[in-house]
């Protein structure tokens, strides 16, 4: 559940070693150490004024936006009056000017963890909604899917469940910049979430599930080469990760969709939902199914908040060629 670099999977055997293709390892540009010196100045000048000073300045940088800016809100507008066609004009701006805003919490936020202490992420979330189905989950004791979209805050979901004693792992891809991919990895790392990256995901995650632990992945964002399907989302067909499904069904886990929501004073609250698998005995028929159900779960939650989901990723880029015109990407 990765604020930054967005999560993958692969369903397909691991490349040998010796013919796995390298990580670029040049020496970062100027403009990348420029970007890291950023981060690290903003954590340091946020640190003082706590988690919610952090949210409100991300909000106001995030605002921009939308306005003045005004970076792909035509695309975001398009993208929200046709996922909510009954939505006034005016609500659809409501929408998209909320989602820029949240958009720049979930960035600020994420820069705060990384001076935070685990008292201030758990003083950020109200009482958590059916936390019981996360507890008889790992209760199983061999390892745990958990599903998560961009919706709410998904870095800080993983942050409270490493702050209540969890082990956690998150799939998440190199960033482009390789300071600001240590950066946020080594935030993540001080509450515990141990991070997967996908050129190591095969191998790593049956040896986390091995060891009990819960693996996260983000559900709704998918990367050229990565097995995935096609499945409706607000009844267009969107190229959707498979991996948590082949995981799930492989070792009979259970799975768990996870997200933390914005509550209206400014704090989150983490929401559990059991996701129960397809078993009909047909693989990949299965695989399919199981990938619709937590799909369908993110798109209850998000017709519930729509201010809080990232509408400016391209979600229905690369269709089928078939897909009609009234279905193919706003």
């Amino acid at each position: 559940m990765s604020a930054t670099p967005t999560t993958s999977m692969t369903e397909t055997p691991a490349t040998p070693a010796a013919s796995k293709p390298e990580r670029d390892t040049a020496k970062p540009t100027f403009t990348q150490w420029a970007e890291y010196a950023a981060l690290r100045t903003i954590a340091t000048l946020l640190r003082p004024f706590g988690f919610r000073a952090a949210s409100a300045v991300g909000a106001f940088v995030g605002g921009l936006g939308w306005r003045p800016f005004r970076l792909r809100a035509a695309q975001v507008e398009r993208t929200i009056q046709a996922c909510f066609p009954a939505f006034t004009p005016a609500r659809v701006r409501d929408v998209a000017r909320e989602s820029y805003r949240g958009l720049g919490r979930v960035a600020m936020e994420s820069i705060f963890l990384s001076r935070a202490s685990r008292e201030e992420v758990m003083e950020a979330f109200v009482a958590p909604h059916q936390y019981e189905v996360l507890e008889r989950a790992f209760a199983q004791g061999k390892g745990v899917i958990l599903v998560a979209g961009h919706l709410g805050n998904w870095e800080l979901s993983a942050a409270y469940m490493t702050g209540r004693g969890l082990p956690i792992d998150a799939i998440a891809m190199h960033m482009a910049n390789p300071l600001s991919d240590g950066f946020f990895k080594r935030t993540r790392e001080r509450f515990g979430t141990r991070v997967i990256f996908d050129d190591q995901a095969v191998r790593a995650i049956p040896r986390a599930l091995k060891e009990g632990r819960g693996i996260g992945f983000l559900s709704d964002q998918s990367a050229k080469g990565l097995a995935s399907t096609f499945i409706p989302f607000f009844g267009r067909p969107a190229r959707t990760p498979r991996g948590a499904a082949v995981f799930a069904l492989r070792g009979d886990l259970p799975m768990v969709f996870v997200v933390a929501l914005r509550q209206p004073d400014g704090r989150y609250q983490a929401h559990f939902e059991e996701v129960p698998l397809v078993k009909t005995g047909d693989k990949e028929h299965d695989i399919d199914a199981t990938v619709l159900r937590y799909t369908q779960v993110l798109e209850r939650l998000v017709r519930e908040h729509p201010e809080q989901y990232f509408w400016q990723h391209r979600r229905w880029k690369g269709q089928p060629k078939d897909t009609p015109p009234h279905l193919r990407m706003p």
